[in-house]
């Protein structure tokens, strides 16, 4: 009777119940600098996981398919569009993605937020903390950016989750998550530095969130028809002064040329210290995974299982010049096989994961936004210059067969067109096409339902206004009441 009796008695101390866990919880985070940055890099790997293989779950079909450039030999969802239905797996998987990201700046912000309101702040300087900030609001607004451009509907969240009335957040309306990612944007740009010590290469800069503000405002003028919108864009990218072309067009896709003087930013590529794991993803604050880019779309690698390569379609191949020297840089006009990105693809050590960067956003995207811009509020000469400034780069890669400048002097019609084209030739294969083709069908410059799509290998049924957005996942809908299905699905 001794023993159960003291097992008694030991049990009920509640000194005894008050242990301290086994390792560092929430509640003694964030006391020090460094675990603000720390976190910090969680942020950056969440957002790589859209570009990576992840364990065979790679999911470049969403954003590279839908357009005119780029074709395959499977009939994708994304490519074929009327196949596509809100259980599809990489849909609910950038859904997913997306939402991560949103809670993990939601939560860095509150943490931020926490520091700013203790009597010593942890923070070495005011400035670090407001790089730190504008971090987070800057990924924050850019997927917000990206759930409007693909969603629409989709909730806008602000603050971290942590009640259970907050769990099913509402739908937003119209434009409300666009709307969101300007004031990230606007509030990150003031906050930003405008470069980081060579250590910290890739971060967001005010460059950064300027070029996106711009973006999102020429995205938002087209989309709703306000043209005041565009001279505000213009203004955005008047902020952007450390910015310029290089002078060969393969930099901008090659392992050894990142984050160069055209570029603003970029979806860092890495290899963990001790190997690039690619069957893992990051889901915690620190990488346990990869981090490495994957293009195995663009090669027919042995990991790409779905067999042939994705291509260039025959519209893109006739529309680059044969004289005008990107051709070879985008595409090998023997098979159609897009170049970008693998001309110099560096591999890791698992053979599957790249070291190259996904660009997300170029000087040259900024130079022929800021074209539209301008033509668009009826400057139609100085809207060709920027475009004959992207067309000049390209000229003087080569020393034959130079294309010639466009001419001033054009409509508000001829010069939108050749932006359109120039865009098309720009950022072939760069996932920026179908985003351009749904706000420039919005705003009455194109129509998709009879828009050239011949070239594309798979029949393109595609169904307006339905298929200006993606349906919401399954995953959301069946478990969120207050969500709303995109019409038509």
């Amino acid at each position: 009777m001794i023993l159960p009796a003291m097992l008694i008695a030991f049990a009920c101390n509640e000194d005894n119940l008050d242990l301290q866990p086994l390792t560092e919880t929430e509640a003694d985070y964030f006391d020090e600098e460094i675990d603000y940055e720390r976190s910090m890099v969680g942020l950056y790997s969440k957002l790589a996981d859209h570009y990576t293989y992840n364990s065979n779950n790679w999911m470049h079909e969403f954003f590279l398919l839908p357009g005119d450039e780029i074709t395959s030999n499977n009939a994708y969802d994304f490519e074929v569009f009327s196949t596509l239905q809100p259980g599809n797996g990489d849909l609910n998987r950038a859904y997913d993605l997306y939402y991560q990201l949103i809670n993990r700046t939601n939560t860095f912000l509150e943490k931020i937020r926490m520091d700013e309101e203790r009597e010593v702040s942890v923070y070495s300087s005011v400035t670090t903390r407001d790089n730190h900030k504008g971090e987070a609001l800057f990924l924050r607004g850019f997927t917000n950016f990206m759930l409007w451009n693909y969603f629409g509907t989709s909730p806008v969240i602000m603050e971290r989750i942590t009640t259970q009335d907050a769990i099913n957040p509402p739908s937003s309306d119209g434009i409300a998550l666009l709307d969101q990612a300007l004031s990230d944007f606007t509030e990150a740009a003031n906050l930003l530095p405008a470069e980081w010590a060579p250590v910290y290469i890739g971060r967001a800069t005010k460059s950064a969130a300027n070029g996106f503000l711009g973006k999102a405002l020429v995205f938002k003028a087209s989309w709703i028809g306000d043209n005041a919108l565009y001279s505000q864009a213009v203004s955005a990218f008047d902020k952007i002064t450390d910015k310029s072309l290089v002078d060969d067009y393969r930099d901008n896709f090659s392992v050894q040329t990142e984050n160069n003087e055209e570029s603003l930013f970029e979806s860092q590529a890495s290899q963990p210290t001790a190997t690039d794991n690619v069957w893992l993803s990051n889901d915690d604050f620190t990488v346990i995974g990869t981090m490495s880019a994957y293009y195995g779309f663009y090669e027919g690698h042995w990991s790409f299982w779905d067999g042939t390569p994705w291509v260039a379609t025959d519209k893109l191949v006739a529309a680059i010049d044969p004289d005008d020297p990107r051709l070879t840089e985008i595409v090998d006009t023997s098979n159609n096989r897009i170049r970008k990105y693998v001309i110099e693809n560096q591999l890791t050590n698992t053979g599957v994961g790249s070291l190259n960067n996904f660009r997300l956003l170029r000087y040259a995207d900024i130079l022929l936004l800021r074209a539209e811009a301008l033509n668009e509020t009826g400057n139609q000469n100085d809207a060709i210059a920027l475009i004959n400034q992207v067309r000049t780069r390209a000229r003087n890669m080569g020393t034959t067969g130079e294309p010639a400048d466009l001419a001033s002097g054009a409509s508000r019609e001829q010069v939108r067109q050749w932006i359109i084209d120039e865009r098309l030739v720009e950022l072939a294969g760069e996932g920026q096409r179908w985003l351009d083709l749904r706000r420039w069908h919005k705003a009455g410059f194109i129509n998709l339902e009879n828009f050239d799509f011949s070239s594309k290998t798979q029949s393109f049924n595609i169904d307006m206004p339905k298929h200006l957005l993606y349906p919401i996942p399954t995953g959301e809908v069946d478990l969120n009441k207050n969500v709303t299905q995109n019409p038509g699905y």
